[in-house]
């Protein structure tokens, strides 16, 4: 009996991998922590989650806890179990993640988070951050890096009304590549999933380029009847089909 005991002596935890687009860079959210263990470090906004909770329950009370930010979508990426990746015992944690317009969200540090700040993401992943929460950074990241290849989830980071050059340098943040502007340009206008706006932007210290929308039902009937969403060609890649095309002749 005592040895069955040990099985429920695990304790669950979330963590949430909150990420936005600003400044021509993805962050990602971050708390300090004013609690040990990892006092002072900074860390993903995550917690325990209450034995009469569900996970999903706990992962937006947690959020909603640290940061004062509530009311997004949030989807579960991956469950982490080392042995040792709590100091005071065994804690199991499930990673969420979530892709938000930073301009919609005013962050506040409560409960034990000392401060809450936006950090950029590769300087997030080479810092030392509490826990394993590197590992659990670079993993949503991993999977952000995927899923935006298959879909357009990075019109999501961006405002309602954007210009092209503003979308390239997302993909470029995202995807960690350098996109040649003319075929970017020209598949993505291909696709037919942008809007034209006619309008031009504001304000601006250079010749003001034209404003677009995303045309989320026009993807939605696309991708209904199969449509690939595939946004790149990379230089390195070109540069490799080119050299390929003139063996081959």
């Amino acid at each position: 009996m005592n040895g069955e005991n040990n099985f429920f002596k695990s304790a669950f935890s979330v963590d949430n991998v909150i990420f936005g687009f600003d400044e021509g860079d993805l962050k990602v959210l971050l708390i300090k922590r004013g609690n040990e263990p990892y006092k002072g470090l900074w860390a993903l906004p995550g917690d325990l989650v209450y034995p009469n909770e569900d996970l999903d329950t706990a992962a937006y009370r947690v959020l909603e806890e640290l940061t004062g930010i509530k009311n997004v979508y949030l989807e579960q990426v991956h469950t982490f179990g080392a042995v040792d990746r709590h100091p005071l015992g065994r804690v199991i944690t499930i990673a969420y993640y979530s892709l938000v317009k930073i301009s919609d969200f005013t962050p506040k540090a409560a409960s034990f988070a000392q401060n809450v700040e936006w950090h950029i993401v590769d300087t997030a992943i080479k810092s030392k951050l509490a826990f394993d929460h590197n590992i659990i950074l670079q993993t949503c990241f991993n999977a952000l890096t995927h899923r935006v290849r298959i879909r357009p989830v990075g019109f999501e980071l961006l405002p309602p009304k954007f210009t092209l050059t503003e979308l390239q340098h997302l993909y470029e943040s995202l995807l960690r590549e350098e996109l040649d502007k003319r075929n970017f340009r020209k598949k993505i206008l291909s696709m037919s999933l942008l809007i034209d706006l006619n309008e031009l932007q504001e304000g601006v210290p250079h010749r003001p380029a034209k404003l677009y929308q995303f045309n989320k039902e026009r993807y939605q009937q696309l991708e209904a009847q199969g449509f690939s969403f595939e946004v790149k060609e990379s230089k390195k890649k070109e540069k490799k089909q080119r050299l390929a095309a003139l063996i081959l002749q």
